[in-house]
């Protein structure tokens, strides 16, 4: 039989529940069993599943749907879930939250895969309408153009985008109303729903910026006019440099995001290394005059961030939040905080009991930009 447990937010609207341990039917009624009673007025809820029951996943939103009678649901697959101060890998678990949200707040929406035309023509008027500010968001990792699908999906609907990026072992699920697969889908809210965000790195720079003087797509040739090779083993140390086998999944690249007043920056890998050229090769597409930066996954500054942006968030609030989500990359979680649960711990250490859930993504999603390593938090007041 599965594990399951609650927590409720008092007069706040929300109610989250997790299971794990059994098949897909234990499973679910064992979260519907923790739910409990829903609140008055709930309408739209978020589930997430490990990918053990990415198969089933069809299954476990009908059954959702019959037994709590909220028709609107949205929600991924993930390699974890999270929910209330617990992480849960490698084994059938669902996490789920449920919210009571004002009538015409919200918007679910299929997947984007394409282009916008589509989206515009099924959503636009509520768009103009509602002026949504927030949306939350699950991709397929193998989608097309996913950057720019990103990009324009912000800038189309003014809104801040949170999410991640399906991570499955099986299925590339996605749940908007129904489980497909594929493109960009899930919710915008309308300001009748406050939020606060958070962005929390989980690699730090090793050395300052610089900048890509010669490159072609993904390959970095000349970093300050020297080859780029050679910078990079300046800024990683001579250890390392000596060492290559002891860079794989330590050592990264980063790319300052222009503009940004908080110093973000987007952690990609490095996937190959010419020293005769003297060239790297890197998970990004690279002009001339683009910045970059080499950082290391780092378990101390990892933490240090972490706290330093739910203390943020926290302040931001200015009052208790509702309820929350939370993703987070799948490097993170045990690899990088350890086996305890230690990440959500300290959302819950720091934000109490609150109703949130998440899941460990293939990539997050934070405003409009694809980061990876990261944590991504948003907060219902």
């Amino acid at each position: 039989m599965a594990e399951a447990q609650a927590f409720a937010a008092t007069d706040g609207g929300f109610r989250a529940a997790y299971a794990a341990g059994g098949a897909w039917g234990d499973t679910t009624q064992a979260c519907l069993e923790a739910l409990g009673e829903l609140q008055a007025g709930a309408n739209l809820g978020f589930v997430y599943a490990t990918d053990a029951l990415s198969g089933d996943l069809q299954r476990v939103v009908e059954k959702l749907r019959h037994s709590t009678g909220i028709a609107n649901w949205v929600g991924t697959v993930g390699t974890g879930i999270s929910a209330c101060g617990v992480e849960i890998h490698d084994r059938p678990a669902l996490a789920v939250l449920v919210g009571a949200f004002a009538e015409d707040g919200f918007r679910v929406f299929e997947p984007v895969a394409d282009g916008l035309e589509d989206f515009t023509a099924a959503h636009g008027a509520w768009i103009e309408k509602r002026a949504p500010y927030f949306g939350i968001v699950h991709a397929d990792p193998r989608a097309g153009n996913l950057p720019g699908l990103l990009a324009g999906l912000s800038a189309q609907t003014a809104s801040f985008l949170v999410g991640g990026l399906t991570a499955s072992r099986g299925e590339m699920a996605q749940i908007a109303g129904r489980v497909s697969h594929g493109g960009l889908s899930g919710a915008l809210f309308s300001p009748d729903l406050q939020v606060v965000t958070g962005l929390t790195q989980g690699c730090s720079p090793i050395a300052p910026p610089r900048v890509v003087t010669e490159a072609d797509e993904n390959v970095v040739m000349t970093i300050d006019n020297r080859p780029a090779v050679e910078v990079f083993n300046e800024d990683i140390g001579e250890l390392l440099a000596h060492d290559p086998s002891r860079i794989a999944g330590y050592i990264f690249a980063a790319f300052p995001i222009s503009q940004s007043d908080t110093g973000d920056y987007l952690v990609r890998n490095l996937t190959g290394i010419d020293p005769e050229r003297g060239w790297l090769a890197v998970g990004h597409l690279v002009s001339p005059g683009d910045r970059i930066m080499f950082c290391r996954r780092d378990h101390d500054a990892a933490v240090a961030d972490m706290k330093r942006m739910l203390v943020d968030v926290k302040r931001r609030a200015e009052r208790p939040p509702r309820a929350g989500v939370y993703y987070s990359c799948v490097a993170r979680g045990p690899h990088l905080f350890g086996s305890d649960s230690e990440e959500l711990k300290m959302i819950r250490d720091e934000l109490g009991d609150l109703p949130l859930v998440g899941f460990f993504a293939n990539g997050e999603i934070s405003h409009d930009r694809l980061y990876g390593y990261t944590g991504v938090l948003a907060l219902f007041l």
